[in-house]
């Protein structure tokens, strides 16, 4: 008789022998919906995938929804890399959007540094302000925005050269409009609000007893915030890079309103350019849509780690 056997029989109760555990209706329904949920989650995944590998003249033939007759192949695969120019575009999204994560990622998290590590008079009315910029939808103010970028002057300095991208720094227009910076100033400005809020949150569990000993012991605020608190807060800016890379690698907006020649859109711009005007390829575009998702797949695989570490974050407090 085993040691649990003895236990449950001592204790006056009758042990289970050779029975499973009964699920309850109310648990089978819950996993039912999971497995419901994940199903419409992962199927237009598949059917994309489906669709990509199959020609164009197959799908026209038999219709979408029908098995392949001609075979499955990787030719949408090679035609997007060339005709969508790919590698090109890999490159101007890149240049987008690591300098605006980057600059999003120190911006706020001065700002909720200073908002929960002191004490002042409008630290909370600079968060609030900040966390309700969220609330703005970009299609209000995208007319005065369009015209504030059509005539707001920036110094136009040298070119960088690389091959066929040529960067300049800062414009070769001498304007925001049409130009790299100014698309990396818009992700910026609304997507510094969200960041802000997030890593406030994050800040508060930080004792403000660190922050108070460094300055006894002389430390300037700067050094503070970049040796002490910034170091403490890797899960939770690992976990906004990934998302804020997610939100700008997949922008189409923007780039559309304030980017007018195609050389300089992201990659999203250039699945727009596979449609045609009286016939599109779905079957070339669903190829170019999964090549144009590995950077954030990729990005989340790396930062996995420190992604769950930071979502999950004061889940065990209280």
């Amino acid at each position: 008789m085993s040691t649990s056997t003895v236990v449950a029989t001592r204790a006056g109760a009758t042990p289970a022998v050779g029975t499973g555990r009964r699920l309850r209706p109310g648990r089978l329904l819950l996993h039912a919906f999971l497995i419901t949920m994940v199903a419409v989650w992962i199927f237009p995944f598949f059917w994309a995938l489906y669709s990509s590998l199959r020609p164009i003249s197959d799908t026209v033939l038999n219709g979408y929804v029908s098995l392949p007759t001609g075979g499955l192949s990787l030719d949408n695969y090679r035609n997007v890399w060339t005709q969508a120019d790919m590698p090109y575009y890999y490159a101007n999204t890149i240049i987008i959007v690591v300098p605006a994560v980057v600059l999003i990622l120190l911006l706020s998290s001065m700002v909720a540094f200073a908002c929960t590590q002191f004490s002042w008079r409008f630290n909370l009315v600079v968060l609030m302000i900040f966390t309700g910029g969220n609330l703005l939808p970009p299609q209000v103010i995208i007319v005065p925005l369009y015209h504030i970028y059509l005539s707001t002057p920036i110094p136009s300095f040298t070119e960088i050269d690389l091959g066929r991208l040529v960067l300049p720094i800062f414009s070769d227009n001498n304007l925001l409009y049409d130009q790299y910076i100014g698309i990396i100033l818009i992700h910026v400005v609304f997507q510094t609000g969200f960041a802000t809020f997030v890593l406030s949150n994050y800040m508060k569990t930080i004792s403000k007893e660190i922050t108070e000993s460094a300055i006894v012991d002389g430390a300037h605020v700067l050094r503070i915030w970049w040796n002490i608190i910034l170091p403490l807060c890797r899960p939770a800016l690992a976990a906004m890079a990934t998302l804020l890379f997610t939100f700008i690698y997949n922008d189409f907006f923007w780039a559309l309103i304030l980017i007018s020649h195609g050389d300089k859109r992201p990659i999203t711009s250039a699945l727009n350019n596979l449609q045609g005007e009286f016939f599109v390829n779905n079957n070339i575009i669903a190829a170019g849509a999964l090549l144009a998702a590995i950077p954030p797949v990729l990005v989340y695989i790396f930062l996995q780690k420190q992604f769950i570490a930071g979502l999950t974050l004061g889940s065990t407090k209280g």
